[in-house]
C-alpha cells in the first residue's frame, strides 16, 4: 500500500525493549493507567522483533529518501533487557537500515541500573541516554519509589553522575511536573547536573479524569512552568535548554518545534511494542483500554501501510481535527490544541481543548510577553 503523497513519513521509532520496571511511578501510563496491555506482552523484545523492525525502518527510509532516523529504546525500564540482549537488539536494528542512513540511537532510563559496562555498550552504538528524575529527593520520591516502596533518588543520582563522566552520551533529564514541588528548586536541582536538555512533562489527564489541581479555576501548571521560564532566563551561567519553553519560543517565531505536544506539525514518531505490534501514541493508554492499539505489527505490515491507518491519519491534518474553540484561538499555531491524550472525553473523543488549555494559554502568553519586552518580534497569527 502506498501512502498519500501529502502524508509525512515516520522518522522516529520508539522500541519498547522491556515491558517491566524496577521502580513503580504512580503516574506511569504503562503500568498504572486504564490500559493494562503490558500484562500480556513479553517482558523484553525478542531479537526476531528487533530484526523485523530494523528491516521495516530500512525500507521506510529508502522509500522516503530519509537521510537519518531516530531509534529510541524505551520501556518500562529498558536496562532490564540486559546488556548482552540489548547489544543484540541494537545490532540487528542497525543491520536492517541501509548504511547510507544515519541511525541516531537514544535510550530513556530511570538511571538506577547504569554501570560502566552499560556505558561501554552505548559508546559502541553511540546511544544518547536520557534519565528521568523529578527533582530533589523529596520531590522525586513523591511519585518515583521502588517496587519495595523505597526511595529511588540516590540510585538515580548515582547513575546520572556516572553518565556525566561521558558527557557526549548524556541526552538530558526528563521530569514530570508536580504542583506540590517548588518549580525553582526543581529547575535548579536538575540544572546542577549540567544536562544539555531538561524536558518537563505534564501529568497525563483527560476531561473525564482531569489532572490534580489545588484550584480548578486557576492555570496552576502554566504558572508553575512560567516560574521555570523566569528562573531559566535568570541563570545565564546555565547552558541547558528547556524543551517545552524553547518550543514555545520557536513556534512563536514561526519555526517548527521538536515535541509532539505543541504546534500543528504532524507527528513523525511510531511505537513498536515488545511483541512487534505497532502503536501510534502509546501515551493514549492513559485514556482508555485499547486507545493506542492499531491491530498492526512489523511482521505483517510496512510502515507505509501504518501511515494510512485511520487512527493515525487524523494526526496529519493539523487544526482541522481540533475543537471549534481551538481552531478559532489565536494561539493555535503554538499550542496546537495540546497533547492528544489530554484532549480526550468519552462524549467528544479528541475534539476538545486540552485539559491544560488555560495553563498553555497562560504559559504561552507569559513567554511571548517576555519576548516582546526583550525586543523579539513574534510571528503574526495567520
Amino acid at each position: 500500500m502506498t501512502p498519500r503523497e501529502d502524508i509525512v513519513p515516520f522518522s522516529s521509532f520508539i522500541l519498547k525493549v522491556a515491558n517491566r520496571c524496577n521502580i513503580d511511578c504512580d503516574y506511569c501510563y504503562v503500568f498504572n493507567s486504564a490500559d493494562q496491555a503490558w500484562r500480556g506482552l513479553p517482558a523484553r523484545m525478542g531479537v526476531d522483533v528487533a530484526r523485523a523492525t530494523g528491516r521495516r525502518i530500512g525500507e521506510h527510509a529508502a522509500a522516503h529518501d530519509l537521510q537519518a532516523v531516530h531509534v529510541v529504546l524505551h520501556g518500562g525500564e529498558p536496562l532490564l533487557a540486559g546488556p548482552r540482549h540489548l547489544d543484540d537488539l541494537l545490532g540487528v536494528v542497525r543491520e536492517g537500515v541501509p548504511a547510507a542512513v544515519e541511525v541516531r540511537f537514544e535510550l530513556q532510563t530511570n538511571g538506577t541500573l547504569l554501570t560502566e559496562s552499560w556505558l561501554d555498550l552505548f559508546e559502541r552504538y553511540e546511544v544518547a541516554v536520557g534519565v528521568s528524575l523529578d527533582g530533589p529527593p523529596a520531590a522525586n520520591d513523591r511519585h518515583r519509589l521502588t517496587q519495595a516502596s523505597r526511595s529511588s533518588a540516590a540510585s538515580a543520582v548515582r547513575g546520572i553522575d556516572l553518565l556525566r563522566s561521558r558527557p557526549h552520551l548524556f541526552a538530558g533529564l526528563l521530569a514530570v511536573v508536580d504542583l506540590a514541588n517548588d518549580p525553582v528548586a526543581v529547575h535548579d536541582y536538575l540544572a546542577s547536573f549540567e544536562p544539555p536538555v531538561i524536558d518537563f512533562g505534564l501529568p497525563h489527564g483527560t476531561h473525564d479524569e482531569p489532572p490534580y489541581r489545588n484550584d480548578p479555576d486557576a492555570p496552576e501548571y502554566g504558572r508553575w512552568m512560567g516560574r521555570v521560564y523566569d528562573t531559566w532566563l535568570a541563570r545565564p551561567a546555565h547552558r541547558h535548554s528547556v524543551r517545552m519553553l524553547e518550543d514555545i519560543v520557536a513556534l512563536t517565531s514561526g519555526v517548527r518545534g521538536s515535541v509532539e505536544s505543541l504546534g500543528l506539525a504532524p507527528p513523525t514518531s511510531i511505537v513498536i511494542e515488545s511483541d512487534g505490534t505497532i502503536e501510534g501514541v502509546d501515551t493514549l493508554r492513559s485514556v482508555e483500554e485499547g486507545a493506542s492499539r492499531l491491530g498492526l505489527d512489523v511482521f505483517g505490515q510496512s510502515f507505509d501501510e501504518v501511515l494510512n491507518h485511520p487512527k493515525l491519519v487524523h494526526r496529519q491534518y493539523g487544526r482541522t481535527v481540533l475543537s471549534e474553540k481551538c481552531q478559532a484561538c489565536p494561539l493555535v499555531e503554538v499550542c496546537g490544541g495540546g497533547y492528544l491524550p489530554h484532549r480526550f472525553s468519552a462524549d467528544r473523543g479528541y475534539r476538545n481543548p486540552s485539559v491544560y488549555c488555560a495553563d498553555l494559554e497562560y504559559l504561552i502568553g507569559h513567554v511571548q510577553d517576555s519576548l516582546r519586552r526583550h525586543g523579539w518580534a513574534t510571528a503574526s497569527p495567520p
